[in-house]
């Protein structure tokens, strides 16, 4: 009884509903038609296939928040938006007209020139910091070639957040702390120096600086590019002046070079432990990893970083700019600035260079005597990176590379580089070996209280460095003397048990 009702219930629905099944199916049919019958159109009098026909009818049309989405997140360019779409294509603009040659009334030809692009950047801002209640360093790099022979000048300018103060602009003076070793870049450290403080706790505000080209590179134009060196809140300008006056920090600080290439993870620890020994606990080292911090030196930074010793910074960003040396004097003169109210001292060396001071002296004791200048440097002592002893023969790859590395080169009349440290309250810029732009005296004359031992070449060699074996105390190689020096390999016992005390057994099957 049941199923016939259901029965006749189907029946009247689909009889009610005959007008408009006919209906519909008449429209398929049409459509099904219509796209057969256009295969046999020729395609030059239709401006669609029956293709796009056939996916209009089978796939709705997304919505257009969707497609300006997709379309964004297929770009090649990060930063790249989608337009809005529009009922017609905009038309590209039409390109500049060229100046062309011509004949002059004086039947003289004039040649015509026409630039394009632009061969570098004016300026690439790295970072800008605070030096004092009226003083700020900024960091960044310039084109070289508009520097060496062009008269590019910098305006810095002052605006602060409370409307009714009005700006205030001085000439910013540059300093080129590289020693002319730029390449494409080259680079700049802009001091701007204001005639009275800037800024408060309760107000905030901005440093811009006006880079001017001064004709430098086309004597047509005299481009000023503005730009936001820096950006302070009330709460800044507090936090500053909280660091600003407060005593420093850290009695001994780092600042690395750029970490590039395949390092080695053994004598990146060897390095870490001496120098975290020989600084104590009122030490830091930044690191800067150009590319050469890979999971292998990662894994023995780490437990450092855990204790608060290291702070890695990665600045892989800067390999677009072609300056010296993985931009080296950049990263220095960064760190100098974003560090230099947190320390006392501050050195500059590499991570195959160790410090060493002598047995009856301390590195406190140390600067305490230099204490009166602002800058010290320190003597080098190259050693040979393949020379070892015979007697650790069948053992050497049990010893780390300072202990075993133990010939130094005493070939004299040769001027070797030299590294330093400086009170960085008392440094404009700096450089790679020494800085040139300090307020106070430098010393040179160091022999006897503080050297540095230099292993070239060692931190990048993966496999054992002891390459020669030599049953004797001097030895001349390649036309250069070496004399034993055993300075190092009688420190090095004591350096494990510091690290081991400090970190405990997670670094004992460091790789090469």
């Amino acid at each position: 009884m049941s199923k016939e009702k259901e029965r006749r219930m189907f029946v009247g629905v689909v009889w009610n509903c005959a007008a408009e099944l006919k209906l519909l199916l008449t429209v398929f049919l049409f459509l099904c038609s219509l796209i057969t019958l256009l295969h046999y159109i020729p395609s030059r009098l239709i401006s669609f296939s029956p293709i796009d026909l056939g996916s209009c009818i089978s796939t709705p049309a997304a919505p257009l928040h969707f497609v300006s989405h997709l379309n964004a997140t297929n770009s090649s360019t990060p930063s790249a938006t989608t337009p809005p779409p529009t009922s017609a294509a905009t038309p590209p603009p039409e390109p500049p007209s060229l100046e062309k040659d011509r004949l002059l009334q004086n039947g003289v030809v004039k040649r015509a020139f026409n630039p394009f692009g632009s061969a570098a950047y004016n300026f690439i801002l790295m970072s800008a910091y605070r030096g004092g209640y009226n003083t700020f360093a900024v960091m960044g790099l310039g084109s070289k070639p508009l520097h060496v022979y062009g008269k590019p000048s910098y305006r810095c300018e002052w605006v602060s957040s409370h409307k009714q103060e009005n700006p205030i602009s001085v000439v910013g003076h540059k300093i080129l702390p590289d020693w002319g070793y730029g390449r494409v870049y080259t680079v700049l450290v802009i001091n701007c120096t204001f005639p009275v403080p800037v800024g408060n706790g309760e107000t905030g505000g901005k440093l811009l600086v006006h880079a001017t080209t001064n004709g430098g590179g086309d004597t047509n134009f005299n481009t000023t590019d503005t730009f936001e060196a820096l950006s302070e809140t009330g709460q800044d300008f507090v936090n500053f002046t909280s660091v600003y006056e407060a005593p420093p920090k850290y009695d001994f600080f780092y600042c690395g070079s750029s970490l590039y290439g395949n390092l080695s993870p053994q004598r990146v620890r060897e390095w870490l432990a001496f120098h975290v020994r020989l600084f104590g606990e009122k030490s830091h080292f930044v690191i800067h990893d150009a590319g050469g911090v890979h999971e292998g030196v990662m894994e023995v930074l780490k437990p450092w970083m855990d204790k608060g010793y290291v702070t890695l910074q990665d600045i892989r960003d800067q390999e677009r700019f072609d300056g010296y040396y993985h931009n080296q004097f950049l990263i220095v003169n960064d760190c100098l600035h974003k560090y230099k109210f947190q320390a006392k001292w501050m050195f500059f060396f590499d991570v195959d260079e160790y410090i060493f001071v002598p047995k009856k002296s301390t590195i406190k004791s140390v600067v305490k005597s230099l204490s009166d200048f602002t800058q010290f440097t320190i003597e080098q002592m190259p050693m040979s990176n393949k020379l070892c002893l015979e007697e650790d023969r069948g053992k050497s790859y049990r010893k780390w590379g300072f202990e075993k590395l133990v010939y130094k080169d005493v070939k004299t009349g040769i001027r070797r580089d030299r590294k330093y440290a400086v009170q960085p309250r008392n440094v404009i810029a700096n450089g790679v070996h020494m800085s040139q732009n300090t307020v106070g005296k430098t010393t040179h004359k160091t022999e006897g209280r503080i050297k540095y031992f230099h292993y070239h070449g060692t931190i990048a060699e993966h496999r054992e460095p002891c390459r020669q074996l030599v049953n004797t105390t001097a030895i001349t190689v390649d036309g250069i003397p070496y004399n034993v020096d055993t300075t190092m390999r009688d420190v090095a016992a004591t350096v494990k048990r510091f690290e081991l005390k400090m970190i405990g057994t997670t670094l004992q099957r460091t790789r090469q």
